[in-house]
């Protein structure tokens, strides 16, 4: 089976995750695809198993011969983003693509080369995105597909390997599920996560990571008798978001910039609401952006009086890159099977975060690659066939490269 086809099957299950959830996984769908999976691994004769929290887990023995050979992990992630991911999912497949822009059935929209210039560079392939009104979840079921379909090449093809193992997670996209990955019944040396962009995309360095909640403690009075005396929960907020940088948001910013990220925002005269995703590769910048999150605090309350702004900073996940940098054989692999697959690599720091960066600081070093996917966590996310076979290919190629 092609990659592509087993994407085209998974992408149906929905599995959004849910941030507001305690529960690990946060949403009950997230079963049903790890069920689909285990299974898989089974008839691909993988020893596999779920546990409680949705985690699947698949362990592949070495050839004989090759047992001392490192154990190699692969990883990808289950759940899907709950943005436009309330309904049935109805991917759309687009044979030799002309490279010109893409009108998405009848939703409106329409996937544009001016949005996306990469476009053009597809052309002729078989592109596949959805129609227009939900994700496709390439992100992160293509990753998914290339691990599975890497295995029953393995299988087919008699490639010798040393020990694999493989996992699919659910809950990357709220920043939880990692924090539950069983890394010692994983039991691997070192892992890839594919969970990336463009095929031949490796990473290891990505950003320093928090959220920052500021809620505001408004006075309310009679509008008509206020002087001196009011204030207005929702004026503060905007106050507080007037003394960041304008120009240090997403929009503003690319390749190692960190920004400043307004998620929501709510309120009324008597209480609001700022709730902000803080990132930054270099650690000393990320801890100069928290500082300035409590200097403003500080400098508010001062004007506003005490209690006005309470500020809550709590840590995601860190820079994999220091942890990596101890085992850079996985970067020099990684681009080696590139280069053995025909696929350009590209070394590029993530503008985000994978289960790997957790991962990585705990034991289990974990860089990134790319599965062909581009445009990820919204309607106009989209993938190629030929993409997909790239990505796998490079992933066989690994295995192999291991096993010399």
């Amino acid at each position: 089976m092609k990659a592509y086809e087993r994407l085209l099957k998974y992408a149906v299950v929905r599995t959004p995750s849910d941030e507001t959830s305690e529960t690990v996984p946060s949403s009950k769908c997230q079963f049903d695809l790890a069920e689909i999976l285990v299974q898989e691994l089974k008839d691909l004769g993988v020893e596999a198993h779920m546990d409680e929290k949705s985690f699947v887990y698949g362990k592949i023995p070495a050839t004989p011969g090759l047992e001392n050979k490192p154990k190699i992990g692969f990883i990808a992630h289950m759940d899907t983003v709950s943005d436009y991911c309330d309904h049935d999912i109805v991917p759309v497949l687009h044979p030799d693509y002309d490279g010109q822009d893409v009108v998405l059935g009848t939703s409106g929209r329409t996937l544009s080369v001016q949005a996306f210039p990469h476009l053009t560079n597809l052309k002729g392939r078989t592109l596949i995105t959805t129609d227009g009104t939900t994700v496709l979840g390439a992100d992160d079921k293509a990753g998914i597909a290339e691990i599975m379909t890497m295995i029953e090449r393995i299988n087919e093809e008699q490639i010798p390997h040393g020990p694999i193992r493989v996992a699919f997670t659910p809950d990357e996209e709220v920043g939880t599920g990692a924090s539950h990955f069983n890394v010692e019944e994983f039991d691997a040396d070192f892992g890839y996560t594919l969970d990336g962009d463009g095929e031949g995309e490796i990473q290891y360095e990505n950003f320093n990571a928090c959220k920052a909640d500021f809620e505001i403690t408004g006075f309310a009075v009679h509008p008509g008798s206020s002087k001196d005396t009011m204030i207005n929960a929702s004026l503060v907020a905007c106050e507080i978001n007037s003394m960041l940088p304008g120009c240090e948001t997403p929009r503003g910013t690319e390749n190692y910039e960190g920004f400043y990220h307004l998620m929501s925002m709510k309120g009324d005269v008597a209480h609001a609401e700022l709730h902000y995703f803080v990132r930054d590769h270099d650690s000393n910048l990320f801890e100069a952006r928290q500082k300035t999150l409590r200097l403003i605090e500080k400098d508010l309350n001062e004007k506003w009086g005490e209690g006005t702004v309470k500020l809550t900073i709590t840590q995601q996940y860190r820079n994999m890159s220091e942890i990596v940098a101890g085992c850079m054989h996985l970067i020099e692999n990684a681009k080696k099977a590139c280069e053995i697959a025909n696929v350009p690599a590209q070394i590029l720091p993530i503008r985000g975060g994978t289960d790997g960066c957790q991962l990585s600081f705990r034991g289990l070093p974990c860089p990134n690659l790319g599965t062909g996917g581009h445009a990820y966590h919204g309607p106009y996310e989209h993938i190629t066939v030929e993409g997909m076979d790239h990505a796998t290919d490079i992933v066989v190629e690994i295995v192999k490269l291991y096993a010399e």
